[in-house]
């Protein structure tokens, strides 16, 4: 099929139907910098480079489906993390949003802290060689195995999320000889303006135990009674992908508060506040994420100013960038397989990768950019779904985009900003194999995280 022999859907805006999408950019071709990592680029032919390597040659040496992670890129954030926060705070890389032995590694030279929430994240922290100390362990419901691990090779704090892990923690801890250092996280009852999946501050869901009420206040009681732990401080997470930082200046007055009523009552003053992580990317041009030094300057004033009104020492703060680190500094690499034109609605184009290796849309509606990448066009925009290959309706990898209209089976296209939860998230739906993180770097690229195969599949199912 040539590139112009499929009829294309609806290319004008002003007969568009309703949806995510707002109007197609002045050039298709531009890769916006606000959601690409920073060493993409388009070389001499138009095909597009990470790392100095063309697209095209990464697809035939790895394949496709597959994620490109820009080590330059990454480093270059953990770097500017450290940098705002200061010797004076702890930055604590949030694992969930993408872990494997390299990243830790990374994390590690770069001096950062890890948070991890399971065992698995745990294990792969420590074959990494991230010292035990610079460790945090979360979760809402950890094993009796897990928090004997943790506490058994020192993690330097476990973040304590109900009464009965209260009582847990300090028996391992007594039966190991050791004193814990823990944080209790609390619910402030902030409604982050998030996803509702992804709001975590409110009363209503499964983390922390609450300030309404007096529950936290009563945990710190309790915590501060066992002789296994070690009360460091207060733990709160409001939310992920959040741009507006009103919610952190609530969370905060409400956790200093709670700071002087411990005080005030036990005659105590804890010296540590997690702010949490949630800090938002650019998935789309339309996002406006902040910078780290303004949002450390911002946390740093709004702490300072709720202490000194309360009385208190101003304690040191801690954050947990996750995504906002790993998110911009990977994209995913699909080839297009079919296109669909739906007339007056939409063209379909099918992927060879799809909800197995981002759930993302699917689960949180979230939105994503997506490109031709393996060449420039000046074809006139048409508005696209880019859908997956498994056998769901709701298989959508980019609900609403403009592509060029002379796309054509077998080009590359790319959906940037997908280094946070999706390799993460990533399933064997259908049986699918889930795809490789390559890490690029000057002129280099490198597995980090192999394409699974069909043994690997067939290696667990016994029979």
């Amino acid at each position: 099929m040539s590139r112009s022999a499929h009829p294309a859907g609806p290319r004008h805006a002003d007969v568009l139907p309703e949806g995510h999408y707002s109007a197609p950019p002045a050039d298709l071709n531009v890769l916006d910098p606000k959601v690409w990592s920073r060493t993409v680029a388009r070389d001499e032919r138009g095909v597009a480079t990470v790392g100095g390597i063309g697209v095209d040659a990464l697809a035939e040496e790895f394949g496709t489906p597959a994620y490109f992670l820009d080590e330059t890129d990454f480093r270059a954030r953990c770097r500017a993390w450290a940098e705002a926060f200061g010797k004076d705070a702890d930055v604590f890389y949030a694992g969930k949003a993408f872990l494997s032995k390299a990243v830790v590694r990374w994390l590690k030279e770069e001096g950062l802290n890890l948070d991890v929430c399971s065992g698995g994240e745990l294990t792969t922290a420590l074959a990494a060689g991230m010292p035990a100390e610079r460790i945090a362990f979360h979760g809402n419901n950890k094993s009796e195995e897990e928090i004997h691990r943790a506490v058994e090779v020192g993690v330097g704090r476990i973040v304590l999320d109900s009464f009965q892990e209260i009582v847990r923690v300090a028996h391992v801890a007594q039966s190991l000889g050791k004193r814990q250092r823990v944080q209790i996280r609390v619910t402030v009852g902030v409604e982050a303006h998030t996803h509702e999946f992804i709001a975590t501050a409110h009363e209503d869901q499964k983390f922390g135990i609450a300030l309404a009420g007096g529950q936290a206040a009563e945990a710190v009681r309790r915590a501060l009674r066992l002789d296994g732990l070690e009360l460091i401080g207060i733990h709160s997470h409001i939310g992920s992908q959040i741009f507006d930082m009103a919610g952190f200046e609530v969370s905060a007055r409400r956790v200093v508060q709670l700071l002087a009523e411990v005080r005030d009552e036990h005659g105590v003053e804890l010296p540590e506040i997690d702010l949490g992580g949630g800090l938002g990317i650019a998935y789309t041009s339309d996002d406006d994420p902040r910078d780290p030094h303004e949002i450390a300057k911002a946390l740093h004033e709004i702490v300072s100013r709720e202490c000194e009104s309360a009385g208190l020492a101003t304690p040191r703060i801690s954050v947990e960038p996750g995504r906002a680190i790993v998110g911009p500094t990977a994209f995913t690499l699909y080839r297009v397989g079919t296109i669909k034109p739906l007339d007056g609605l939409r063209t379909y184009v099918s992927v060879d990768g799809g909800m197995s290796d981002n759930i993302r849309t699917a689960l949180y509606d979230a939105e994503y950019s997506v490109s031709l990448v393996s060449r420039t066009s000046e074809a006139e925009p048409m508005l696209t779904r880019v859908v997956g290959k498994h056998c769901e309706s709701g298989d959508i990898v980019v609900r609403d985009a403009f592509l060029p209209s002379d796309l054509a089976p077998g080009d590359l296209i790319a959906v940037p900003a997908t280094g946070a939860y999706c390799r993460s998230m990533a399933s064997n739906y259908n049986h699918a194999l889930r795809p490789p993180v390559v890490a690029v770097r000057d002129g280099e690229a490198r597995v980090i995280v192999r394409r699974e195969t069909e043994e690997d599949l067939l290696r667990l199912d016994i029979g």
